[in-house]
């Protein structure tokens, strides 16, 4: 099984993860915010990564630095997971309705790192959390991980529903791209020979 652990220490924010890339979605993540709480462990189910987050930070200032912090986290772990992602499928979309939300997700896991969106939130909290610390998080993600993504809103009305449909699309297309392609899974997915 693809497994790693993270961890994370500053001034504002301690945060340790554990994740399984070829898990069943179990779940056990506290990030001190219920709406990203929910989040995340729709990522984990919809991925069928084992996911176990413990955040604590500075929520007294806001949830920004537990956002950012925790998508730093994932995506080194995630990176450490797949080694030198040899056999990996590489390249993923997903195309997810949300209700009246739509959003596509295309995502390659190239070692280089590229996060472009166009977010258009209704509103500017769900919840306690900044509807804003959604792109935060994917660029942290984006950066560690070594990960393109693309994130297009084709419609959405209720913020809630546009960020769902982001995390959900995210996860499975994260989980497509990394699933191991069986007629070449002894092959770096790269004309380089490395990724």
């Amino acid at each position: 099984m693809r497994f790693a652990k993270a961890e994370r220490k500053t001034k504002e924010t301690d945060i340790q993860l554990v994740i399984n890339l070829d898990g069943t979605g179990t779940h056990d993540v506290d990030t001190g915010c219920g709406f990203f709480n929910h989040m995340l462990e729709l990522f984990a189910v919809h991925g069928q990564f084992d996911l176990a987050v413990k955040c604590k930070g500075d929520t007294d200032v806001d949830f920004h630095h537990s956002a950012e912090d925790i998508g730093i986290v994932l995506g080194s772990a995630i990176f450490d997971a797949l080694g030198d992602k040899r056999g990996i499928k590489r390249y993923a979309s997903r195309s997810l309705p949300m209700d009246e939300a739509w959003i596509d997700i295309a995502l390659d896991i190239s070692g280089r790192s590229y996060f472009a969106h166009d977010f258009r939130f209704p509103t500017e909290k769900v919840g306690e959390f900044d509807s804003e610390l959604t792109a935060e998080f994917l660029a942290a993600l984006c950066r560690t991980m070594g990960l393109t993504l693309h994130v297009r809103q084709n419609r959405g009305e209720n913020t809630h529903h546009i960020i769902e449909a982001v995390f959900k699309g995210l996860a499975r297309a994260l989980k497509e791209a990394v699933t191991i392609d069986k007629e070449r899974e002894n092959e770096i997915p790269s004309s380089k020979g490395v990724l």
